[in-house]
């Protein structure tokens, strides 16, 4: 890999690696593929599994043809499994001088598909081999140095893994609580409840502009001139947005975020009158659910542009549960919401780790 020699750190990984070239002998084990994100089942079930690889714990098996894609992974999962003969399989035969993990955190980056993408032009079929992952010139620390790099980066995933965990179960007990609201407590109709906001940019005093699409507020897809601002709705803390052609998608959002934000006049705007009586967070999942989906796109179906207006959200019915038992069910979905941002925090921060650890590595 075209990494600077005055290092003295770097080292060719042929001399760290062998390539495994074992051929199934009737072995009763998985059956694996490869993918950027690690191995998955077989898309083939009846293929011929005697002309397969075997591979072991702490082995790389990768795709030759799609390692532009990163499509490698390290086996931490199986003592013993077979992928097809259209992969390659390579171990470290050395651990007490390199950790396979570390050598994991080299290999999955960006800045390593990239490479294997521009060395493989060359090739007949533009595939990359261990052949060419051998003379890659490698960053190789201290073992413990590694063990400490790799102990933060399996702290993340761990972290990741955990509130990940978390999200369906408590998702589904949310589910589960809304709709024993709906067996015994009163149903309402929601128009009694909540008012629509039509408060006016006029004076072009706000110009925080926001989108909603089926995972909460985002960038708008068209930036307006300032000289259009004066026809967008101002929106705050608790305040419901929601865009009338999608809401069957779920294209709603609540307003936790921001004190004062606008949205294009398209939009419906709308609170509760009494949020010691109404939650608008419960508002939120009653309206969030697949079930309101369904009714939203069945509802709209005869409307002359198939969208959702104010006024028909009022005629929906909602049940009404006291106030505790509101927050309660909010309480859950926070939680999950929590641990979903969690997760995704960590994975982030799991992936820009990668090259900033190699990086530390190759300056030593």
């Amino acid at each position: 890999m075209s990494v600077n020699n005055e290092f003295d750190n770097l080292v060719r990984l042929g001399d760290y690696i062998t390539q495994r070239r074992e051929k199934n002998d009737n072995l009763d084990v998985p059956i694996r593929g490869v993918t950027n994100s690690g191995f998955i089942p077989p898309k083939q079930l009846d293929a011929d599994t005697s002309l397969y690889n075997v591979f072991y714990k702490n082995d790389f098996v990768f795709n030759p043809a799609r390692m532009e894609l990163n499509s490698i992974s390290l086996n931490l999962e199986y003592e013993q499994a077979i992928c097809s003969s259209l992969y390659e399989i390579f171990y470290v035969n050395n651990t007490e001088e390199l950790l396979p993990e570390y050598l994991n955190l080299f290999i999955k980056r960006d800045e390593f598909a990239r490479f294997c993408w521009y060395d493989a032009i060359g090739s007949a079929r533009n595939y990359f081999r261990v052949a060419n992952l051998q003379e890659i010139l490698f960053p190789l620390l201290d073992i413990d140095i590694q063990k400490e790099l790799v102990d933060t980066y399996n702290g993340l995933k761990a972290l990741a893994e955990q509130n990940e965990a978390l999200i369906t179960p408590l998702t589904e007990a949310c589910q589960a609580y809304i709709v024993d609201c709906k067996k015994k407590h009163p149903e309402v109709e929601l128009g009694g409840y909540i008012e629509e906001v039509k408060t006016i940019n006029i004076a072009r005093k706000c110009t925080f502009l926001r989108g909603v699409g089926n995972q909460g507020f985002i960038d708008p897809r068209q930036q307006r001139t300032n000289e259009s601002l004066n026809k967008c709705t101002i929106f705050h803390k608790g305040d419901l947005v929601y865009n009338p052609s999608v809401l069957f998608a779920g294209a709603i959002a609540l307003n936790s975020d921001f004190d004062e934000a606008i949205c294009t006049e398209e939009y419906v705007v709308f609170h509760s009158k009494d949020a010691k009586i109404l939650l608008p967070e419960f508002i939120f999942l009653w309206l969030k659910r697949k079930e309101m989906g369904r009714y939203f796109w069945f509802s709209n179906m005869d409307s002359v542009r198939n969208r959702i207006y104010f006024e028909d959200t009022c005629k929906i019915g909602i049940p009404l549960p006291p106030p505790e038992v509101q927050q309660a069910i909010v309480d859950i979905y926070n939680c999950a919401q929590e641990a979903k941002k969690i997760a995704k925090e960590a994975r982030e921060k799991m992936k820009n780790l990668c090259p900033a650890l190699v990086q530390r590595a190759i300056n030593g």
